[in-house]
């Protein structure tokens, strides 16, 4: 019998959290940078405790205007900075498990070792024994791995690779998968066989623990119950991360 996790973004404004925290097993609530705010993080994060959905914080880039989408460049200390005022934001609505940055400071952290260092370090140094959940195989997992921290590989049902695995950007057409078939048919690969196929049509290995659904796509509601349904009917287990790593 295969597990897996299932995690979606929320808190993000979208509005569907009481229909879709029921489906996944752990929920990226949004910060107020990107998007969110205190009262949303409260009514989230009560659902998701009510529900035994794992919460994790979902820093990022504070540009609205973009949904922190749009990379930008700031220093070690700005990240570190900006990382940690929402950790400290949710922290004070309640008590959370893990740390997934969002959007471009996602897609950057994955790349880029001197911003994966720095969201590490403020992680870390906010509180060390809460988990790092990144893109499966990314230079964020590998910097936080070394760092102490526990680390939960992330893969994408609604999402195109390249050809080193890495997610393609929003800026080129077609990035998002639009096909409920096809993201069925996508995270039942991951799971059953740990690899996607890239865009151009090859095998890229993908190890992951958890599979992401993006709350503000527009399929969400129906990824998610379409993956539970394929998933049942496959004998794979949905639960939460810290029992299948």
């Amino acid at each position: 019998m295969k597990t897996i996790d299932l995690n979606c973004d929320v808190g993000e404004g979208v509005g569907l959290e009481a229909e879709i925290l029921p489906l996944v097993s752990s929920a990226n609530i949004a910060c107020g940078a990107h998007a969110g705010d205190h009262e949303t993080m409260v009514s989230v994060l009560r659902l998701a405790e009510q529900l035994g959905v794992c919460p994790g914080a979902h820093p990022g880039f504070s540009d609205r205007e973009n949904f922190g989408r749009l990379e930008l460049t700031l220093s070690a200390p700005e990240i570190h900075s900006l990382v940690t005022k929402q950790l400290v934001a949710l922290a004070q609505v309640g008590a959370f498990c893990y740390v997934k940055p969002h959007g471009a400071l996602y897609n950057m952290a994955a790349r880029d070792e001197a911003v994966a260092e720095s969201v590490v370090s403020a992680v870390k140094d906010f509180d060390p024994s809460l988990w790092m959940m990144g893109l499966a195989g990314s230079v964020l997992l590998r910097g936080a791995d070394r760092a102490g921290l526990t680390v939960v590989g992330e893969a994408f049902a609604d999402r195109r690779y390249d050809e080193p695995g890495r997610l393609v950007s929003r800026t080129e057409p077609d990035a998002v998968i639009e096909s409920q078939e096809e993201a069925v048919a996508q995270g039942l690969e991951i799971v059953r066989n740990r690899r996607v196929k890239s865009r151009l049509g090859h095998w890229v290995e993908v190890d992951a623990q958890s599979i992401c659904i993006h709350g503000d796509n527009p399929h969400a509601l129906q990824f998610a119950r379409s993956l539970r349904e394929a998933f049942s009917a496959t004998d794979i287990v949905v639960q939460r991360f810290w029992h299948s790593v």
